[in-house]
């Protein structure tokens, strides 16, 4: 997000700037505000956008603004002379009305803050009053900073939503504007009081047959001694109430208006309090059947009665007796004030005793209603009015939405193609099918698109009730014929309707013998094809069995969009499987395939992906001039296709740094010099600085000695032959790319047989287990010497690694062995011209007892040569030293640290000749630089000899 550094600012505007920058605010932030931010963010907002939607389409006689003009005018009256801007906005969040306490502000301010018409939903304008108050269905605040937006910076604003009381819908949002400067906790009161003034009208605005069943409701009552009677709904009963118990309690209040007869539910909300909902069935002067119901609670009455419409007169009190109760005994809870005039969390807080509650004395552990000389006294209040038949379909409509919700939380979890199929058959059972099977092409369960669907379908999902159903089982590719009702799916791309299974002739037609075991325990079908951004990816099958009424469109329309939703988050699973995949391949391209012979180390090696996406972890063995080894482990920071592209890099320019003989603190230097060239020519189109760590180690077979240096990264594993393990204390270095700062080189004595464990953090690294409990866990896995190294690999993946490692994993394991002293021969001599006979006479002596006389000759012209250049140009004492490994390896060393450099001779020329000789003879030759001096070396194959 564009925006300055983190630094000016106090409050939510430096919380707002560090979120904005990527920093975790999550202690200084309210948490509504915050999951907004994020939400803004994750779609793309930015927070310096000017502009809004507009709309001029929107239905100005809306029910809302109907039921809010003369509330908003007596707040303009209430806030004449202020600078408050009052707004009504729909349930989409677009503006319908606006009010000003001062009428000059109307033309200060921009237009939309000014005209009916823009939309403020959260989804396009961020953090705001009206998208927030929508997006948490509660009475918000939002201040200053805390808008995400950059244009709102200065203003405060409270948002409550507005409701249906009726059908507990939200209508609307009305909202408070205000300069920041001006707070007053006042204004949540006055809100809240508007709010439900616009609400009382919204009753008002009900439809003939609700009218006619309210007044039914009404006029059906005999006096209580203080007019116990509240209709409005289930938010005024409790406005502190959480959305789901009122969601709990909406829905058993539709479920008992479906039976349509008298009855009684306790229900119990999520934090242990209960309520008690009783129904009443009716009939208006009209001829309107219908149910009301009402929420029962003990405690004193409200002083006053709700005022409800004018056209509907308020009868003293209610009659009747309760036929069916549900009695459950309700917890203790604690006592709390009732506010006056309504019905509130206050009210719901009361002692419950041992009773349920009637609108006319107690009901009993028998289902009797009747009076109790000590029963405390009532408050209940209407919570809703309906007709059955129109209760059962709305009944199972919110049941359908809250599946519907449900599998917008539960489906596309994670970015694995099978996974989120399970998750859509778990979701649909047994709430919408009894069984569901899922098949998919092999293309996209590669993360591929299938050229034909229906020709390469594999079953790749069966669930349900239970698992004795004779379904074809997982993994086994599926043929449907042409007439099947999931072909027909496919062919159409639309969802197929098969109430009656038996009635199918096309599906009984597929296989007889199969569907006929199927039809004893199933019989109604909807097939549904898995459709995303145009692509078939395949297709659900949903089951019914044992529910007896078959599927109907209802159920058809719901199977399809819980498959739209699935396929979608199928398909970006698909399309994440497509990338991981390229980027896996990618890292193992370029990751060494084959390791180099050599007699320095035996190696082992493992790199393990992390679940989610691919890392930068590398690793190299190098052989080095002398029979030395260099070995490599390195880890690019961040995942995907640029860390593993930025890795082959590193890889590349590190194996080019150390075949140049670079001692390890010179080859990290090198790579930290690259990082920082590389981060600034290639800035990575804002993923960050690139970052790496790296440890190079260098070991030599004829000294047994070991130097190793790092760069930010975890310290090696050292296991001695006797299997005491340690991590040797190495000078820490900083990570690559920061520039400027040294790396230091630590050398230790390695005995042959000892083993070395370099590996990436990702081994070490866990949220869920504390890191020495893990390195206790690696030294356990080491300290076993008589392991092979391919076996220690394994040893530690399986007990060291995390079980779904989050980042990239590379290990390599290498066992020293240390070069014959018997297979090295060394001289030293004086810088004397007279003395290079003997050394070459020396040397063919010592190559004739290792039985190498063919290659004598070839060593003998290299050696002279060598030997005779380090006398004239060098400086003493001079060194000759001969091994024999694979290779014949010639080395001369002087104090000198002049270069040697290879030319080609004119014909004219009476010297200049020597090296050109020695590159002739020799298979590779080269300079190796010492701390006081050089080595010229040069290796001779031994094919012949």
């Amino acid at each position: 997000m564009p925006t300055g550094h983190a630094t000016g600012g106090t409050g939510s505007a430096r919380s707002r700037e560090r979120f904005l920058q990527g920093e975790s605010v999550e202690a200084g932030v309210r948490t509504s505000i915050l999951s907004s931010w994020q939400r803004s963010r994750s779609l793309g907002l930015s927070p310096d956008q000017a502009d809004l939607p507009f709309r001029d389409d929107f239905d100005r006689d809306a029910r809302i603004a109907r039921a809010a003009v003369p509330v908003l005018d007596r707040l303009q009256a209430m806030f004449a002379g202020s600078k408050m801007n009052i707004s009504v906005a729909d349930a989409g969040g677009t503006v319908l009305l606006r009010r000003f306490g001062e009428a000059s502000l109307a033309r200060s301010l921009p237009a939309f803050q000014r005209v009916p018409g823009f939309v403020f939903a959260e989804r396009v304008a961020g953090t705001n009053g009206i998208g927030l108050a929508l997006a948490e269905r509660q009475l918000i605040r939002v201040h200053g900073a805390e808008h995400f937006a950059e244009r709102s910076q200065r203003s405060a604003c409270r948002a409550i939503p507005v409701r249906d009381p009726l059908s507990g819908r939200i209508e609307g949002v009305l909202c408070f504007g205000y300069p920041s400067s001006t707070e007053d906790p006042g204004l949540a009161i006055t809100i809240r009081k508007a709010a439900q003034a616009i609400e009382r009208r919204l009753l008002g605005q009900s439809s003939a047959r609700e009218r006619a069943l309210l007044r039914a409701y009404l006029d059906t009552g005999a006096a209580t001694a203080a007019g116990l009677h509240h209709t409005v709904g289930v938010d005024e009963l409790a406005l502190e109430l959480q959305p789901r118990d009122r969601a709990v309690l909406t829905e058993k209040a539709a479920e008992l208006i479906s039976r349509g007869q008298r009855a009684a539910a306790v229900v119990s909300l999520f934090d242990g309090r209960q309520v008690t909902l009783v129904s009443r069935p009716m009939r208006s002067g009209s001829g309107v059947e219908g149910v009301a119901i009402e929420a029962v609670l003990p405690g004193p009455a409200p002083p006053e009665p709700l005022a409800v419409p004018a056209q509907v007169d308020v009868p003293p009190g209610f009659s009747g007796r309760l036929a069916v109760v549900t009695a459950v005994r309700p917890p203790r809870l604690v006592p709390a004030a009732a506010a006056p005039g309504r019905l509130s969390v206050a009210a719901l807080s009361r002692h419950v005793p041992d009773l349920a509650y009637g609108p006319f004395g107690t009901v009993g552990r028998d289902g009797v209603a009747g009076d109790h000389p000590d029963a405390a006294p009532q408050a209940r209040g209407l919570v809703m009015v309906g007709e059955p038949r129109v209760g059962t379909y709305a009944l199972a409509a919110r049941r359908r939405l809250e599946l519907l919700s449900e599998a917008s939380a539960r489906i596309g979890t994670t970015l694995d193609v099978r996974r989120t199929a399970q998750e859509l058959a778990e979701t649909a059972v047994p709430r919408l099918a009894d069984f569901v099977t899922i098949d998919l092409p092999e293309a996209v369960l590669r993360g591929e698109e299938s050229a034909d669907p229906r020709t390469d379908l594999h079953r790749t999902v069966v669930h349900g009730i239970r698992d004795d159903l004779p379904f074809s089982p997982v993994g086994k590719q599926v043929d449907f014929g042409p007439t099947t009702p999931q072909m027909r799916c496919l062919t159409s791309g639309q969802a197929v309707l098969e109430p009656d299974l038996k009635a199918a002739a096309g599906w009984l037609a597929q296989d007889p013998e199969h569907t006929e075991r199927l039809l004893t325990e199933v019989h109604s079908l909807i097939a549904v094809p898995l459709v995303a951004r145009g692509v078939i990816l395949g297709i659900a099958s949903f089951y019914r069995a044992q529910d007896p009424a078959p599927f109907g469109d209802d159920d058809r329309s719901l199977g399809l969009e819980l498959a739209s939703r699935a396929a979608l988050s199928i398909d970006n699973a698909r399309r994440y499987t497509r990338e991981r995949t390229m980027v896996l391949t990618l890292q193992r391209s370029l990751l060494p395939h084959d390791l180099p012979d050599q007699d320095a180390v035996e190696i082992a090696h493992r790199y393990l992906p992390a679940e989610s996406d691919v890392g930068g972890d590398w690793y190299d063995v190098i052989p080095l001039s002398g029979t030395r080894i260099g070995l490599l482990v390195g880890d690019v920071v961040g995942h995907g296709m640029l860390s593993a592209a930025t890795m082959g890099q590193l890889r590349t320019a590190a194996r080019s740094f150390a075949e140049l003989d670079f001692p390890p603190d010179e080859v990290l230097t090198h790579l930290d010099n690259l990082v920082g060239r590389l981060d600034r020519e290639e800035p990575a189109a804002g993923a960050g600085v690139i970052g790496a760590t790296c440890l190079y180690v260098i070991y030599d077979p004829t000294s047994q000695q070991c130097t190793m240096a790092r760069a930010g990264h975890p310290p090696p594993a050292l296991v001695r032959p006797d299997g005491t393990v340690s991590f040797p204390d190495l000078p820490a270095g900083p990570p690559l790319g920061l520039g400027g700062l040294p790396f230091e080189s630590a050398e230790i004595h390695l005995p042959e047989g000892s083993r070395l464990l370099l590996y990436t953090d990702g081994l070490i690294e866990d949220r869920h287990r504390d890191v020495d409990v893990i390195l206790d866990q690696l030294r356990g896995a080491l300290a076993h010497p008589e392991h092979t190294p391919e076996q220690t690999c394994q040893t530690v993946l399986e007990t060291v690694a995390p079980a779904h490692p989050c980042d990239d994993i590379a290990l390599l394991i290498a066992r020293t062995h240390a070069l014959d002293p018997h297979r090295i021969a060394a001289w030293d001599l004086p810088a004397d011209p007279a003395r290079v006979s003997e050394v070459r006479a020396a040397a063919l002596r010592q190559l004739a007892d290792w039985g190498l006389d063919e290659a004598a000759f070839a060593a003998e012209l290299m050696l002279s040569e060598l030997v005779t250049n380090a006398i004239r140009h060098g400086a003493g004492p001079i060194r000759v030293r001969l091994l024999h490994g694979r290779t014949l390896i010639c080395e001369v060393s002087d104090a000198s640290n002049t270069a040697p450099h290879l030319r080609r001779a004119v014909s004219t020329d009476e010297g200049g000749r020597g090296l050109f000789l020695v590159a002739q003879l020799a298979q590779s030759w080269g300079t190796r630089y010492l701390p006081e001096g050089k080595v010229i070396w040069a290796e001779c194959g031994l094919d012949g000899a």
